[in-house]
């Protein structure tokens, strides 16, 4: 990339700090500001960042100093940063999902493409070693034709852990729109792109309590479908089974299992980079643990930016997760109307991501030995 690309965040909320962690030092990139819609909060992580300015969100998505906006904020404002960023020439990467609506998505995207800009979207777990080792796995024909998966996420919500959960509960929140991207990029590099969807939804409490920090106690209103289950055609053929639930306080299903006519393989949460890869082969009497063989090693959040920004990555693009989120909305749309839902859109599956020791992707490589 030459000189350190320079990345301005917005929204420095909890996942920030996650970010922070990877990108500040690395070689490769340099944050030069922070914007949050707390001031007081923007200065002090701006405190923390040699070489960072503490800015409004309109001075920076404006700053001559930005080349690459990542924006933090919550589902329902993806789209507004995401079009002021690229209004002002500047690539822009963010949390999943891309937009709080699919109109939104596409309208950012076809924007993006006019201004000669780049869009990229999390999530980037799907690059650590536990799905890119499922993948490799896949693509080798350890499970011989795939036909089918399930994907279970199920949770009692994220309000019993998060001081501010109110917008998990409204637009752009639920279990699917706020989990489902990890399972449905997953699955898209399992298994290939969707082609129609069959939904269906509820909404079992009107109300959550906060669990935690200085609002513990309140009372906030549930405004989305809280438990959404449904199936997924691939393009291939192969049927996924997916549920995302706020409603459940535990599971022992498997995160994501793939089922081909020889074998099933167990895919680990891909909500983390890592995990153990198990295989069942058909006439094998225990699942068999598999070799780490792909994905960057010690994966963490802001490795899909870092791969994003190079020459030969992109595989957290908008494409996908327009895609991602197409399929997600058409699910909502289907469990509403009662119908099976068609996709509009399709995506190329991302390039692989070959075995990357940690000290590679992070830069140390090229920089000397820590």
């Amino acid at each position: 990339m030459g000189d350190a690309h320079r990345i301005g965040v917005v929204g420095l909320g909890v996942i920030s700090r996650a970010y922070l962690e990877t990108l500040a030092g690395h070689p490769a990139v340099r944050v030069t500001a922070v914007a949050d819609l707390d001031a007081a909060r923007s200065a002090a992580v701006a405190a923390g960042l040699p070489g960072a300015r503490a800015l409004p969100v309109d001075a920076l998505l404006s700053s001559p100093d930005v080349d690459t906006v990542l924006n933090l904020t919550v589902p329902v404002a993806h789209a507004g940063i995401a079009l002021g960023a690229v209004r002002h020439g500047k690539h822009v990467y963010g949390e999943k999902p891309l937009a709080a609506t699919f109109a939104e998505a596409r309208a950012v995207l076809e924007e993006a493409a006019a201004a000669g800009v780049g869009v990229g979207c999390a999530p980037d777990t799907v690059l650590g070693t536990g799905v890119q080792t499922a993948r490799a796995a896949v693509e080798a024909g350890s499970i011989g034709h795939p036909q089918s998966a399930s994907a279970v996420m199920v949770t009692p919500g994220h309000e019993r852990w998060h001081p501010h959960p109110d917008f998990y509960y409204t637009e752009g929140g639920g279990p699917l729109l706020d989990m489902g991207p990890y399972y449905l990029t997953s699955l898209i590099h399992l298994l290939g792109p969707v082609r129609a969807v069959i939904g269906a939804a509820g909404r079992l409490r009107a109300e959550r309590v906060i669990g935690s920090g200085p609002r513990a106690g309140e009372r906030i209103p549930v405004e989305v479908d809280s438990h959404v289950c449904g199936v997924l055609e691939h393009d291939n053929g192969a049927l996924t089974t997916l549920t995302t639930s706020f409603d459940g306080v535990a599971t022992t299903a498997a995160p994501i299992e793939v089922h081909g006519e020889s074998a099933s393989l167990s895919v680990p949460d891909p909500n983390r980079f890592d995990g153990e890869v198990r295989l069942h082969a058909l006439g094998d009497t225990r699942w068999r643990a598999l070799p780490v063989s792909a994905g960057y090693e010690e994966g963490a959040r802001g490795v899909g930016l870092l791969d994003f920004l190079s020459a030969g990555g992109r595989r957290a693009d908008g494409e996908l997760a327009l895609h991602v989120l197409e399929a997600m909305t058409a699910l909502l749309r289907s469990a509403a109307e009662g119908r099976r839902v068609e996709l509009t859109t399709t995506a190329r599956v991302p390039a692989p991501v070959p075995l990357t020791p940690a000290r590679v992707w992070r830069g140390r490589a090229a920089a000397g030995p820590a």
